[in-house]
C-alpha cells in the first residue's frame, strides 16, 4: 500500500491592527482564515487582507466566534519568501491597518519579498 507523507502545516500566530474590521476581536482574526492580496508585490504596501470587513456602525461585532491567535493564511503574494503554494508558513503574521475602511488600507507588515 503506498501512503504518501504529508507534511503538517502549522498555522501561523497572526496579530492585526485593523481594529475597524468586523471580524477584529482584541487584535485577534475570528473570520478563521484569511486571504492575502498581491499577486506582483515587491513591497508590504502591495499587499492587503482581501478579507477586511468594514465594521460599520451599529453593526454587531461578529459572534460566531472569538478571535483567534492561529489562523489559515492563503497568501496570493506569489514572491513572497513565506509563500508555499499559495499557504503562508510564517511562524507570526501581523496585518497593519489601522483606521482601515476598505481592505487597500491593510497590508501584510510580515510580506518579504524573495527576489
Amino acid at each position: 500500500m503506498y501512503e504518501k507523507e504529508k507534511e503538517a502545516h502549522i498555522m501561523p500566530m497572526l496579530r492585526c491592527s485593523a481594529t475597524t474590521c468586523l471580524y477584529n476581536k482584541e487584535e485577534y482574526c475570528s473570520k478563521g482564515d484569511i486571504m492575502i492580496s498581491g499577486e506582483q508585490a515587491k513591497y508590504a504596501d502591495e499587499t492587503n487582507c482581501a478579507s477586511f470587513v468594514e465594521r460599520k456602525d451599529g453593526s454587531a461585532v461578529n459572534s460566531t466566534g472569538c478571535g483567534c491567535e492561529r489562523i489559515n493564511i492563503q497568501c496570493q503574494a506569489h514572491d513572497c519568501v513565506y509563500n508555499t503554494n499559495e499557504k503562508c508558513e510564517a511562524a507570526q503574521v501581523n496585518i497593519a491597518g489601522t483606521g482601515a475602511c476598505v481592505c487597500q488600507d491593510t497590508k501584510c507588515g510580515t510580506f518579504e519579498c524573495c527576489h
